[in-house]
């Protein structure tokens, strides 16, 4: 049985744009899309309704929700006490697979990175009771795999002296410390030199959207790919990716 996942930052709340996201996600047909930046409760009960989603899921005053075209066996925001963000899990029907949703905090700098750091950690602890049965980590993890290039010139202006307060560079480390733990970066894993960008729509320069498996696990994975069809340039900042396992 192969299980479609879509993993989404639709950009404030989607705000007026629903009918574009709404369009790209029915594009991909998923069986369950992770959404980031989902704030707006109302927005999510529309796309629902224009995806033809039995299941929706936001939770107030955090970023990540969820569009199942089944119920959900279960689903939980798990706030980890270090951390500023809540971690998304979602057990689809049947119980074959668990989902856990991230969305790290942003800014590219040395302190957030150790900011991430410290809730990827707090994530991969919740994880850890789950680790000998098949699950995914997918979202936004606003920062870059160790060995990818970020092009600080195409930064906006505004975060640009961060980085220079940072010393113009950042040890890149959250995206490791997954890869440490014994997962794999799926999309990196099946296309090594597609440079994958999801962020901006409008000039893609950096990869902020993963997915990643237990390695012993690898061979469940069929495909992955960031959409750039269709109406996703206008309907989000990033683009989403999508992956296809077999459950």
């Amino acid at each position: 049985m192969t299980f479609r996942l879509l993993t989404y930052n639709i950009l404030h709340g989607g705000g007026e744009r629903i009918d574009a996201i709404a369009e790209v996600i029915n594009a991909c047909a998923p069986d369950l899309v992770l959404l980031q930046e989902a704030t707006d409760a109302a927005n999510v009960e529309r796309l629902a309704a224009a995806t033809g989603m039995a299941d929706c899921r936001t939770f107030q005053r955090q970023s990540l929700g969820f569009l199942s075209r089944k119920t959900v066996a279960s689903c939980q925001w798990i706030r980890p006490r270090i951390s500023r963000h809540a971690f998304l899990e979602v057990v689809p029907a049947g119980e074959q697979l668990r989902i856990f949703g991230v969305h790290l905090s942003a800014v590219h700098a040395a302190w957030t990175e150790q900011r991430r750091v410290f809730e990827l950690r707090a994530l991969l602890r919740s994880v850890a009771l789950h680790q000998d049965r098949f699950h995914i980590l997918a979202g936004d993890f606003n920062t870059v795999a160790p060995g990818e290039y970020l092009e600080v010139g195409k930064l906006p202006m505004r975060l640009r002296p961060l980085m220079w307060m940072s010393g113009g560079s950042v040890r890149w480390r959250t995206i490791q410390t997954v890869l440490d733990a014994g997962y794999v970066d799926v999309f990196r894993t099946l296309h090594p030199s597609d440079p994958g960008m999801t962020l901006p729509t409008s000039d893609p320069h950096i990869r902020l959207d993963y997915f990643f498996v237990p390695g012993t696990e690898i061979a469940r994975v069929q495909s992955c790919a960031v959409v750039r069809d269709g109406a996703a340039r206008q309907a989000s900042d990033h683009f989403p990716v999508l992956a296809e396992f077999t459950i």
